[in-house]
């Protein structure tokens, strides 16, 4: 039989995602302090959000009020970046993006890390954008997912495949 082991992942339903983004743009139509203000928040791709308004303080409210929506959604805000409001024409855009999967330099400080403080026997290996952790016993596994959840590392970290 195989050691026990689960996958580090950062994943993010889409679904949930879209629902957080119709949601804010209901509320951005409906606001009475967006009124007139063009403020829009549009997919401009697959893990890519624009937020669009005419003034710059009203282009960071909508991003908030975004920010908003996905905390309700149960979505963690490390999955999200936005950058700083930019003039374009007379509209001022903010580009947001959803980050799926673990980046590669990430990952390896993950994988250092239980390496130097997880329990012995426990391995990390790299998988392309997520992390298999295995060792001999399931309670050092659980100990693994407990220090992971306490650290930042600057990612919205899922443990599934637990077995």
């Amino acid at each position: 039989m195989a050691d026990p082991s689960f996958d580090v992942v950062s994943k993010v339903d889409r679904q949930e995602v879209d629902n957080a983004l119709n949601q804010a743009a209901k509320e951005l139509a409906t606001r009475f302090d967006f009124r007139g203000t063009g403020a829009t928040v549009s997919w401009a791709g697959e893990n890519a959000v624009t937020i669009e308004a005419e003034t710059e303080e009203r282009a960071k409210a909508a991003v908030e009020v975004f920010k908003d929506k996905l905390i309700k959604r149960g979505i963690s805000l490390k999955a999200f970046e936005a950058g700083e409001p930019t003039l374009s024409g007379k509209i001022y855009k903010v580009a947001g993006t959803i980050q799926q999967g673990i980046p590669s330099d990430k990952a390896k400080k993950i994988a250092k890390f239980i390496r130097d403080e997880g329990p012995k026997g426990v391995q990390a290996q790299i998988q392309g954008d997520q992390l298999r952790v295995s060792g001999k016993k399931k309670d050092h596994l659980q100990d693994v997912i407990a220090m992971l959840k306490k650290e930042d590392f600057g990612v919205a970290l899922q443990f599934t495949n637990y077995r």
